[in-house]
C-alpha cells in the first residue's frame, strides 16, 4: 500500500508538471497579449487566497481531463487517486480567501486583465486535530514540504522592503526614511487558467528572505544563534497565516506581514506601469487596485510615500492619484471586527507611514470641519486616529477616504454599511461613493468539479455543452421546463443519492462510522464563530435527541431520520469557539453510540475542514444551515454553493440568504428568527431588563441544564459557553431558539414529500444564475476598475 501511494505521488508530480507546461504557454502568451494591448489592468490584493487543489481544476479548465484519464490508465494509474495526492494550498482560512480564489478564476474566464497579490505562507492556517477530550488541537500545516508543482519561483523578481529606522522631513511634505531592517520579497507565480479560453492570469505570492542571510563574523566568534538571527527574523514574516495577535510579538508580525506584502506588490505594479513610459500622473488610467477588506490598507500610505518621496509628485496631486486608484471592499458590519493598529507600534515599525497618516488625517479633518462646522463628535468619529491610551489608527476609515468607491458584499450588508459604520462618510461624500457587489462563486469548481454527475445531467437535459451554462449560469433556468417530468426527477434524486454515498464512504474511511444514506443530510460548514451560531445548531441537535429519548419506539418510527454534519476551524485564541467544537464532538460520541436513537439521529464533526472536504460535503446536502444573528453575516458564499448543488437553505434573514430567497422563491427556503431592525432593541432588553432563561425559553433552558449536568461529559468545562447564553446572550439564541425549532419541524415535514422536495431542489439550482462570480467580477470591472476583457486568440 505504501509503495502504491509512493508511486501515485510520483505520477501525480509528473502529471502536474506536464499540465503546468500547457499553462505556461498560455500564461506567457496572455502576458504578451496584455502588454501589447497596453490596456488598463486591475490588481486584487488579498491576504488570503483559499485555492483548494489545482490539478483537477486545471484539467477541467484546459479541457484535458478525458485525455489524462486515458493516459494515466495506460500507465497503470487511476486519475482520481492522483488527484487525491495533492494537498490543499495553505494560503487562506475562510470565505474571504475562497471569494478571492473564485474571483481569480472568473477574471481569467471572463478574459479580464486582473492579477492577484498575496503572501506565500510556509504553513497554512493550521491542521486541525481533535484531542481525546474533544478539544481542537492545532498542528502546523506544512503544505509546502513536498515541492508545489503549481508555482513558478521567480528569482528575477525581487524587491527590498524596509522596517523600523527613522524618517526625517526634508522639504514640505517630503521625507527621507532610512536605517532599520531590510528584507527581500521574492516572487512566486501561480498560473490561473480561464475556462474555455486560452487566457491565463497570474497570482503573485511574496516570500520574505533576509538581505544577508548569514552573519559570518558572529559564526566565527562562536555565536551561532546570532549568525542566523537575521535569516530567521526575515523568514518569520511569511511563515504563518494570521499569527496569533494576542501577544505583542504576534501583533507586530501581523503588521509586518501587511506592510511587506503591500510594499512588494506596489513596487511590482509601479515597475510594470513604468515600462509603459507614461507620465506618473496617468497612473490611475492604467492601474486599479482592489483592497479585499482592511488588511491591505497600508497600500494607501505606501503609494503616497512612493509618489511624494520618490517620484516627487506634489502632495495634492499624489492624493488625487490615490483616490482614483484604490477601491475598498468591506466585509463586516461588526464594529469590533474593524481593524485598528496602535500608533506607538506603527511609529516604531513604519515611522514614515505614521507621518503620512497624520498628514492625511489633518487635511481630511479640516475638510470635514469646513463642511460640518463645530460638530466635534463627527470629527472624533471620522478621524483616522482613535483617541485613547494608546491611540489607534482606524484602518477602515483610512481605506474609506483613500478609495474611489467602497462596496459591501450583499444588498443588506451594503445598506447596513451605509447606515451604521460608514454613516458619517456617506454624509460627507454623498451616497454615490458607496455601492453593492453581491458575492459570487465560480460554477466551474462549485458545480462541474465538485458535482460532475449533476453537471452532466444538466448538460444532457438542456442539450447544451457544459461551457454554455458554466460561463452563463442564467442558462440553468432552462431546467424549470423539466421540473414536472418524473423521469428527470428520478435522475436528479439519483445524482443526490450518489453524492450522499460518496460522503458516507469518506466518513466511514475517516471515522469508522457507517451512515444511513437514506436519511436527510443536514450540514453546517464555516469558520467557528459565535455570530455564525454553531451553538444554536448543536443545542437544536441536543433538543432533538432529548425529544427522541422521551418517545416510545412506535413514535420514533415516524420520525424523519437525520445525519447532522459540522465542519470548521476556530481561531487558536478563540476560547468560546473552541468550546463549541468540544461540545459538538462530545454530543456526537453519546448520540452515535445510543442504540435507541442512532438509526434516526447521528452527528459528525469532520476535522480539518478545507476546500477539498467542502467539495465532498456540499453536493451531498439535503439542507444546509446559515443561521447567523440577523445583521451580522456580510454575505456568506457557502449558502450559494449548497443551493447551486440542489441543497435547500435553512437560515436567518441575513446576508445573501435574502437575495437567494428572492431568486429561488421564499417557499423553497426555510427562514426563521428575528429581523435586523429588532436586534439592537433585543440586546438592550437583555442588558437592562434580563429575564431568566427558564422563563424566557424553557426548551433551551432544558438543553443548557442537561449539558451543565454532565450528560455529554464534564459539565463544568462548558460553563463559559453556557454563560454566553444565560447572561448577556449577545447573539440572541434565546430569542431565536423556538423559531429555529419550528423551522426544523417544517424541514422534516417537507422532506417527507419526496416529489415536492425534489422539485424544490431543482428550482433552487435553476435560479442560481445571479450568484456566479462571473457576474460579480463584471460588476467590479464596470463599476470600479473600468477595464475590459480581451481574448487571447
Amino acid at each position: 500500500m505504501y509503495q502504491q501511494s509512493q508511486n501515485d505521488f510520483g505520477a501525480y508530480q509528473a502529471a502536474a508538471l506536464s499540465v503546468r507546461d500547457n499553462l505556461i504557454v498560455n500564461w506567457n502568451n496572455t502576458q504578451l497579449h496584455h502588454n501589447r494591448k497596453g490596456n488598463k489592468r486591475a490588481y486584487y490584493l488579498s491576504l488570503e487566497f483559499l485555492m483548494g487543489r489545482t490539478f483537477d481544476n486545471a484539467l477541467l479548465n484546459l479541457d484535458l481531463k478525458p485525455q489524462y484519464d486515458d493516459g494515466m490508465s495506460l500507465l497503470g494509474f487511476n486519475l482520481e487517486d492522483l488527484i487525491d495526492q495533492e494537498r490543499d494550498a495553505g494560503l487562506g482560512n475562510g470565505g474571504l480567501g475562497r471569494l478571492a480564489a473564485c474571483y481569480l478564476d472568473s477574471s481569467a474566464s471572463m478574459e479580464l486583465p486582473v492579477w492577484g497579490y498575496g503572501l506565500r505562507y510556509q504553513y497554512g492556517i493550521f491542521q486541525q486535530l481533535i484531542g481525546p477530550d474533544g478539544s481542537q488541537l492545532e498542528a502546523p500545516d506544512p503544505w509546502l514540504q513536498n515541492d508545489n508543482p503549481w508555482e513558478l519561483p521567480r528569482a528575477d523578481v525581487k524587491y527590498e522592503v524596509r522596517f523600523y529606522g527613522h524618517s526625517e522631513r526634508i522639504e514640505g511634505m517630503k521625507a527621507l526614511w532610512s536605517g532599520g531592517q531590510e528584507v527581500v520579497a521574492v516572487a512566486y507565480d501561480v498560473m490561473i487558467p480561464g475556462y474555455d479560453t486560452k487566457n491565463t492570469n497570474n497570482l503573485r505570492l511574496w516570500e520574505s528572505k533576509p538581505k544577508r542571510g548569514f552573519d559570518l563574523n558572529s559564526f566565527n566568534a562562536g555565536d551561532y544563534e546570532r549568525a542566523v538571527e537575521a535569516s530567521n527574523s526575515a523568514a518569520a514574516i511569511t511563515s504563518v497565516l494570521y499569527p496569533n495577535d494576542h501577544t505583542t510579538f504576534g501583533k507586530e508580525l501581523r503588521l509586518k506581514q501587511q506592510y511587506f506584502w503591500t510594499a512588494a506588490s506596489l513596487a511590482d505594479i509601479m515597475r510594470r506601469f513604468k515600462n509603459m513610459e507614461k507620465s506618473i500622473l496617468e497612473f490611475p488610467d492604467y492601474v486599479s487596485i482592489q483592497l479585499n477588506d482592511t488588511h491591505p490598507t497600508l497600500a494607501i500610505p505606501e503609494l503616497m510615500r512612493i509618489l511624494v518621496d520618490e517620484e516627487e509628485v506634489p502632495w495634492d496631486q499624489a492624493w488625487d492619484i490615490i483616490t482614483r486608484t484604490f477601491f475598498f471592499t468591506n466585509h463586516t458590519v461588526l464594529p469590533e471586527a474593524l481593524e485598528k493598529w496602535s500608533v506607538p507600534l506603527m511609529q516604531h515599525l513604519l515611522p514614515r507611514h505614521m507621518q503620512i497618516i497624520f498628514d492625511i488625517n489633518l487635511i481630511f479633518l479640516q475638510a470635514v470641519e469646513k463642511k460640518f462646522p463645530g460638530d466635534r463628535d463627527k470629527l472624533a468619529r471620522m478621524s483616522l486616529i482613535e483617541e485613547g491610551y494608546p491611540q489607534q489608527v482606524r484602518m477602515a476609515n483610512l481605506a474609506c477616504i483613500g478609495s474611489h468607491k467602497v462596496n459591501g458584499v450583499a444588498e443588506l450588508h451594503s445598506e447596513l454599511v451605509r447606515a451604521t459604520i460608514m454613516k458619517d462618510f456617506v454624509d460627507f461624500y454623498g451616497v454615490s461613493k458607496f455601492f453593492n457587489v453581491t458575492n459570487g462563486i465560480t460554477p466551474r469548481r462549485w458545480l462541474d468539479q465538485c458535482n460532475p454527475g449533476l453537471s452532466r445531467l444538466i448538460s444532457e437535459t438542456l442539450k447544451l455543452p457544459k461551457a454554455a451554462f458554466l460561463k452563463d449560469l442564467y442558462q440553468l433556468e432552462g431546467l424549470l421546463k423539466h421540473i414536472d417530468d418524473p423521469k428527470f426527477q428520478t435522475m436528479w434524486a439519483a445524482v443526490k443519492q450518489t453524492n450522499k454515498e460518496r460522503l458516507a464512504h469518506y466518513v466511514e474511511v475517516t471515522t469508522g462510522h457507517r451512515i444511513n444514506t437514506k436519511a436527510m443530510f443536514d450540514i453546517q460548514i464555516k469558520r467557528i464563530h459565535e455570530y455564525k451560531r454553531q451553538t444554536l445548531n448543536i443545542f437544536g441537535v441536543i433538543h432533538r435527541y432529548l425529544a427522541l429519548k422521551a418517545m416510545t419506539s412506535a413514535q420514533r418510527k415516524k420520525v424523519n431520520p437525520k445525519v447532522v454534519f459540522f465542519g470548521g476551524k476556530a481561531a487558536p485564541g478563540y476560547y468560546i469557539a473552541k468550546l463549541t467544537i468540544k461540545l459538538v464532538v462530545n454530543v456526537a460520541r453519546i448520540v452515535n453510540a445510543d442504540p435507541e436513537t442512532k438509526d434516526i439521529l447521528s452527528l459528525f464533526f469532520l476535522p480539518d475542514y478545507s476546500v477539498s472536504l467542502a467539495e465532498i460535503l456540499i453536493p451531498a446536502s439535503d439542507i444546509s444551515q446559515h443561521i447567523s444573528t440577523a445583521g451580522t453575516e456580510a454575505s456568506g458564499t457557502s449558502n450559494m454553493k449548497f443551493c447551486l448543488n440542489g441543497g435547500l437553505l435553512l437560515g436567518t434573514v441575513d446576508g445573501a440568504n435574502i437575495e437567494i430567497a428572492e431568486e429561488v422563491g421564499e417557499q423553497n427556503v426555510f427562514f426563521f428568527g428575528h429581523l435586523t431592525p429588532a436586534v439592537e432593541d433585543l440586546r438592550y432588553q437583555h442588558m437592562y431588563h434580563p429575564v431568566p432563561l427558564e422563563k424566557k425559553c424553557p426548551g433551551l433552558a432544558r438543553v443548557v441544564n442537561e449539558v451543565a449536568a454532565g450528560r455529554f461529559g464534564d459539565g463544568n468545562a462548558y460553563e463559559p459557553l453556557l454563560n454566553t447564553v444565560r447572561k448577556n446572550d449577545y447573539y440572541l439564541l434565546t430569542e431565536d431558539f423556538d423559531s429555529y425549532l419550528q423551522a426544523l419541524k417544517l424541514v422534516d415535514e417537507a422532506y417527507q414529500d419526496r416529489t415536492e422536495w425534489i422539485k424544490k431542489s431543482i428550482r433552487t439550482t435553476a435560479k442560481m444564475g445571479k450568484f456566479s462570480s462571473d457576474r460579480a467580477i463584471q460588476d467590479y470591472a464596470q463599476e470600479c476598475w473600468n477595464i475590459e476583457g480581451s481574448k487571447l486568440e
